[in-house]
């Protein structure tokens, strides 16, 4: 008994220790239940989330350019680069012979032009030559015409004279019987009227003989003077219309305008003139040289002959093959030695930056979703150790189905309603690959905060706003 009475005590003070210990454990389980049950709570209540989602990323194929042998492969698969490294090189070789061929073919195509050039100007020279030949004829013909009255008006004082003298002869047969002219003297004057009948003569012959160097008839028609001409004959006279054609035949060739069919050899000289304003027929024809058909040809063949060599260079420097992007390889599949065509991928270069997530939420989910609000991103591979910042920056235009290659077709009666999966892109925000990478095709689990105020360009849209971006010309036509 004594013992007994001695516990009871003890036992009675033991207990409101007891009772405290338990009330602490209580509060501190309660107070853990809230700091983590609370979150939780709040996130599903102010959130919307899918376990449907997985890193995207952009990937690059590299392919040669031009094709030829493999000479050196510099990477393999996983190896990180940067923009411009060299990744394959190929047997420059054939580019370097094809290179030089392009080069000879261009000082052949710039001699061609030094030849080209100098041609023309022997056809400059020449058109000046047939250009005083022309006038030249035109003057000789106008000389010939001013001949012609010339002789005519011989012609007509030589029978002026032999009348004359016709007359004196017939007075002078007179008085010689009566004796007031000698016999010697009345002989004279019949001799100078034989000599004034021969000078009419020979005065009409060359008469006739200007007229047909002018392309006329020795006698003129019915009804018309011998020194009658046609008004245009300087312009018509064979020899000048030889000179004209032969003058127009190398304007042709210089490239100067070519005359009217029915143009006269005064209008074509006329418009040496109008050409330039103060008459200086030379300088056109100088100006005409960079323009003449055949140096245009060969100017034009200069240049097709610079930009073949332009190319040759670029395909040597093609055999380079280097990465276009920052990021690691992957896919490689090929090796020394290797022919390869030209666009043949030969790799695949996956970005590190340009990432995002594909969150594909319940057609019931989207709702309250907007572009520019922010995210909360958990990657499987992390756990819950890390988490990504990332914010909404658009939606695709039609659910996964209706995107298929064969979309399905619903018209039918035995239709059962699936709720539809969205694709919604979110992008990384402050991402750094070095730290924490992501790679393409992880689990992700985003939670969308729709109760916070959207940010940065196109907030708060579904849509966003057209890029500016280049236009190209559109034809009008159809099919054009």
């Amino acid at each position: 008994m004594p013992v007994d009475a001695a516990a009871e005590p003890s036992d009675a003070g033991a207990t409101p220790k007891r009772m405290a210990l338990y009330i602490a454990l209580a509060i501190a389980a309660t107070v853990l239940m809230l700091y983590f049950i609370v979150p939780v709570v709040r996130t599903a209540f102010t959130t919307v989330s899918t376990d449907d989602a997985y890193v995207n990323g952009h990937v690059t194929f590299v392919a040669p350019r031009v094709g030829g042998q493999v000479t050196r492969v510099l990477v393999d698969d996983n190896i990180r680069v940067k923009r411009g490294d060299v990744l394959v090189e190929l047997d420059r070789e054939p580019y370097l012979v094809a290179l030089e061929i392009k080069k000879a073919a261009l000082k052949a195509a710039e001699a061609e032009l030094v030849v080209a050039q100098a041609n023309v100007r022997g056809l400059e020279a020449a058109i000046r030559s047939e250009r005083w030949q022309l006038e030249t004829s035109m003057e000789q013909v106008a000389t010939q015409i001013a001949n012609l009255h010339a002789n005519v008006a011989t012609y007509k004082s030589n029978i002026a004279t032999r009348d004359l003298g016709l007359v004196n002869l017939h007075r002078a047969e007179r008085l010689a019987p009566k004796g007031a002219i000698s016999q010697e003297e009345l002989d004279e004057r019949i001799e100078q009227t034989r000599v004034d009948e021969a000078s009419v003569e020979q005065a009409l012959q060359n008469v006739y003989a200007t007229r047909v160097a002018l392309g006329l008839s020795a006698k003129p028609a019915a009804g018309s003077e011998l020194d009658d001409t046609p008004a245009d004959l300087v312009q018509t006279f064979s020899q000048v219309r030889a000179a004209l054609a032969s003058m127009i035949e190398t304007m042709a060739q210089i490239g100067l305008p070519l005359a009217s069919v029915d143009a006269t050899p005064e209008a074509v000289l006329e418009q040496f003139h109008l050409w330039d304003q103060k008459g200086d027929a030379n300088r056109v024809l100088e100006e005409l040289v960079p323009e003449s058909p055949e140096v245009k040809q060969a100017e034009a063949n200069v240049l097709q002959a610079r930009r073949d060599l332009e190319q040759a260079e670029l395909d040597l420097r093609y055999c380079t093959v280097v990465s276009d992007i920052d990021g690691v390889v992957t896919r490689r599949n090929v090796n020394p030695g290797n022919n390869v065509t030209a666009g043949q991928s030969l790799m695949a270069v996956r970005s590190l930056t340009e990432i995002w997530v594909d969150a594909n939420f319940k057609e019931t989910q989207l709702a309250n979703l907007r572009i520019g609000q922010p995210v909360s991103l958990e990657v499987d591979m992390y756990g819950g150790r890390r988490e990504f910042k990332g914010r909404i920056s658009g939606f695709e235009m039609g659910t996964g189905q209706t995107l298929a290659l064969l979309p399905p077709q619903n018209a039918t009666g035995n239709f059962v309603k699936i709720v539809q999966r969205l694709p919604v892109r979110i992008d990384l925000v402050d991402y750094d690959p070095d730290v924490a990478p992501l790679f393409v095709g992880l689990s992700v689990e985003p939670y969308v905060y729709y109760r916070k105020e959207a940010t940065g360009p196109n907030a708060g849209k579904f849509l966003q706003y057209p890029l500016q971006l280049p236009t190209a010309a559109v034809d009008p036509t159809p099919g054009g």
